[in-house]
Order: structure tokens, then sequence, then C-alpha cells
């Protein structure tokens, strides 16, 4: 065999192994909706950088007629490329190939690519349109699964990992995902599920829908599952190449610095009257967000979910930082348990990935009521608590207004190694409301007074007077100042390059506790 034959050879193989199932099946991949592998790669990476391995690797199980279904790469897509430039490695599930399941090869090609992201210090990007386990392999199929979940763990806070799920994702299947930092789903294409519909019918006797029991919808807004859902595979795709922009390559490195056009000293007027007078009122704290970062630039993560609480990335001055904040449009912006996990979870991918934590307070407390306590709240806000203490990056609190009860030490103190706390005027920090206080702290002269109703308001008047204002905890120095709403863009930034060299360490351990 001459050079151009070998070459002519090499390319055929190439070919063939860049059609996956073949065309018939590409097509009816097309008519459901769905973008192949490749064309995924495709619109996720830089134009021209993905460099794909592993092209030729086939499965090696000759029972129930698989030896007659080889194909080259076997059902999974794997390489590496580049995202604005920057390196990531990806593997893209090929549902052409055997509905896109998972055998030996397939998790062997996975773990590959995951070890060299290891090495090199870079995120994974997990494409994920498959049918489940090969159920021709049995057992071999199920430890290729365990071994992915190994590897998911090991790399957890060194490199970021992000899961898009792009069609199916059932069984066993889910839990590697569930492992990863991030997860996207598509709207109307793509579900998760332990078990499917069949087997809730069989167990249960509820009759449900795939989209029902586990469309994006239901994970992105019930279960918190989901952290971003898009309304197409080319805008789930876009939106991570987004968010990458905010994360570091690695635990070792900062964010990307991107110096933008918005001025770092720009005041915001409109913030000095946000506050309604009546501290009853709400207003919407992302109002708030967008009038203090940078050209008002906020992706929000988990946007749908329990809405009590706001948490995404923005930057300030260039600098990428994590937001959370309390909502009081919704539920007065009061902690419940599924608030306190989110949020709990996001103070930690940003503590494992170096990005500062920007925090805006108005909390009222935790949400009262026997479904909270019998649900465990104790345990739920234990865990926001446990993240934000044990967080070493640059902590930034702003006090808005309301900050209640147990609820203002938990968010980011200055208790708690919180760097830079300030206040607004508006700010009420306090045990609890006037209105509750007075009910406690006078009772027994509320019962002997003539008009009681009378007397209340004027106690609730005299309370509010001494505690609805920030100045007796920056007399003691839980504030490090109370300024101006329309400050707070300038002053945030100059508090994060201040902070730039912070050095804080946790003492040495295995592993703390989380009250999981």
């Amino acid at each position: 065999m001459n050079k151009q034959t070998r070459i002519k050879t090499l390319r055929e193989r190439k070919a063939q192994s860049r059609l996956g199932g073949g065309q018939e099946r590409i097509e009816a991949q097309h008519k459901k909706g769905r973008l192949t592998a490749r064309e995924r790669i495709d619109l996720l990476l830089d134009k021209g950088s993905f460099r794909e391995v592993d092209s030729f690797v086939v499965h090696r199980t000759k029972d129930f007629g698989l030896d007659q279904q080889v194909f080259p790469g076997d059902s999974v897509v794997t390489g590496w490329g580049t995202i604005e430039g920057r390196l990531v490695y990806v593997f893209s599930q090929d549902f052409t190939v055997l509905g896109g399941s998972l055998g030996e090869v397939h998790a062997e090609k996975i773990c590959k690519i995951m070890d060299m992201a290891m090495k090199n210090g870079a995120p994974v990007i997990g494409l994920n349109d498959s049918g489940g386990a090969r159920i021709q392999e049995g057992v071999v199929s199920l430890a290729g699964y365990a071994d992915i979940f190994l590897k998911n763990t090991l790399a957890s806070g060194v490199i970021p990992q992000i899961s898009a799920i792009m069609g199916p994702c059932a069984g066993g299947a889910v839990y590697s995902p569930a492992l990863t930092d991030f997860i996207f789903m598509v709207r109307g294409s793509s579900y998760m599920f332990v078990t499917g519909p069949d087997v809730v019918k069989t167990v249960t006797h509820e009759e449900v829908s795939f989209e029902d029991l586990g469309g994006a919808s239901i994970h992105s807004e019930k279960s918190g599952v989901c952290h971003v859902a898009a309304d197409s595979e080319a805008d789930t795709l876009y939106l991570i190449r987004k968010l990458l922009g905010y994360l570091p390559q690695n635990n070792m490195e900062d964010p990307p610095f991107v110096d933008g056009s918005d001025d770092p000293l720009r005041m915001e007027d409109s913030l000095n009257t946000l506050i309604p007078d009546d501290p009853g009122k709400p207003y919407d704290m992302k109002d708030v967000i967008r009038a203090v970062v940078d050209n008002g630039q906020f992706f929000e993560i988990h946007e749908n979910f329990a809405p009590n609480i706001v948490v995404g990335f923005a930057r300030l001055g260039g600098h990428s930082v994590g937001i959370v904040a309390n909502q009081p449009a919704v539920l007065a912006g009061v902690l419940d348990i599924d608030a306190s996990e989110k949020g709990a979870r996001f103070v930690r991918v940003c503590d494992a990935f170096n990005i500062p934590i920007v925090t805006f307070e108005d909390v009222p407390g935790f949400l009262p009521g026997t479904v909270q306590e019998h649900g465990g709240i104790i345990r739920s806000g234990a865990k926001l608590l446990y993240a934000y203490c044990e967080a070493t990056v640059p902590k930034l609190t702003v006090i808005t207004r309301k900050a209640y009860g147990g609820a203002y030490d938990v968010m980011s103190s200055k208790h708690i190694r919180g760097d830079y706390n300030a206040a607004w005027p508006s700010a009420e920090l306090a045990v609890m409301g006037p209105d509750g206080a007075v009910n406690i702290v006078f009772r027994k002269e509320l019962e002997k007074a003539k008009d009681p109703v009378k007397r209340k308001a004027e106690l609730v008047a005299e309370y509010r007077e001494k505690f609805a204002n920030p100045y007796i905890a920056a007399q003691r120095g839980y504030l490090d100042d109370v300024i101006e709403p329309k400050e707070t863009r300038p002053r945030l930034i100059n508090a994060l390059e201040m902070l730039s060299n912070k050095r804080d360490a946790n003492p040495a351990k295995k592993h703390g506790n989380i009250p999981l």
C-alpha cells in the first residue's frame, strides 16, 4: 500500500467516524429538533478549535448482536478546544450511535478527557444525550458510570465542571451531572430523572409525562437540579460560553479580569430613592444589582428556583464577583429551606474558584411554620451559615434594609469573617421587627394599658426610632461604614481592590462536616 492510498484510507476512516450512526440516524436526530454531537461541539467552541481524540475507538462487546453494530468513536465524541481563546475539554454523547448509551469504552473516553482536564487545569464540559447504560454490556457499563462519578468527585472544586442536558438523561446517568458545578437544560427537549414514567406508574400508580416528571421547567423551578434553562440548544451553548467568562480555569487561578467601559467611580442617584418609606413595602433587589454592577449585566443562576434569594455572576470594575441577594419582592426576602440551600451551594462554588462574594441584604428572618420546621429548616439554614463561615474569598456585604435575627448573622455578617460590611441609612439591624419585639418585651405593660392599641403604637414607634437604623451596629464596629446608596458601586469596587491580596485560611483538616 503506497502513501497516497494510506492517506486516502485515513481520510475515509475519519469521515466514517464523523458520520456517527450514519446519515439516516443523523436525519432522525434533526427531525426531533436536536443537533448532533459534533454540531453541538462546533457551536460551543471557537470556530476551528476542536481537536478530537479517540475517534477510532470501538466497543469490545460481541454479545447480543453488538458485533454487528460497531462504530468508530463509539457513542461519545471527546476532545479539546477553546472558548474565547481559553482551553476547555469537552465530551458530547452521540445519540445516533446505539442511542448514546454508555458502555466500557464510552466511559473510558470520558475518563481520559477528565484526566487531561485535571492535569492541565482547564474546565470540562459534558453534553449529555444518552439512553443510559448499555444493557448489552451489563455490569461493565455500570462500572463505567462509577468510574466517571469518581472522576467528577475528585475534580470537584479543582476545575469547573459544566453539564448540559441536551436530550434524555435517566437512571444512573443523572448522577454525573448532579456532581458537577452547573447543569444546563433545554426546555421541551431534555429531561432528567432517576426512574422514568413507566416505573413511577408501576410503583406509585401515578401517571406523569417525561416533561412533567423531569423536564427543564420542573428542574429549574421546583427541584433546583437545573441551574440554567434555555429555550434552544443554541441558546444553551451560548450561555455556557458566557458563564465560563466569569470562572477561572482552575482553583489555582483568579477569574478573568475584563476591563469594560463602565466608570468604576460612577454614582447611581436612583438608589437614594429606591427603598420605600414603608418598611413593609417590597422593591426589586435586582434593580439594585443592575444599578451597581458593570454595564448592568447580571448572569443569574437558579433564576426561577427559590426566587426569594437571588444568586449569579457579575463584574465590578472588571472583577468577576458572585452576587447573593435577598429578594424583598418575593416572600419579603425571607430565608426558607430552598433559598438557604440555593445560597449555600452558590457561596461554596464561588469560594472554591476564588470568586469574591458580594451580598445585598434585606432579610426579615427565616420562614416560620410546621412545613419548614419538619422539612429541616434548621439543617438547611445551617448549610448557608456554614458556607459563609467557611468561605475565605473576599466577602463584601451591603445591608439595604432589614437584617433581623439569626438571618442577620448568617448573611455574611462581620462576625463570620465578613471583610467589608456597609449599610445604607435605611438599614434596620435588630433581633426582630418592631411589632414582634414590642409584643414580647412589653407584654405585661400592654396587658395593663388602658388603651393597648395606642400604647403599642407608641412603643413600636420608639423601638423603630432606636433600631430601625444602622448606627448602633456601626458604633460597635459591626459595620465598617454607613454609606449613601448612590455610592455603593465605587465603594464596593474600592473594597474589592483593597482585598485583592487577602490571605485567610481554615484550620488544617481532612474536610469539615457540613450539615447535609
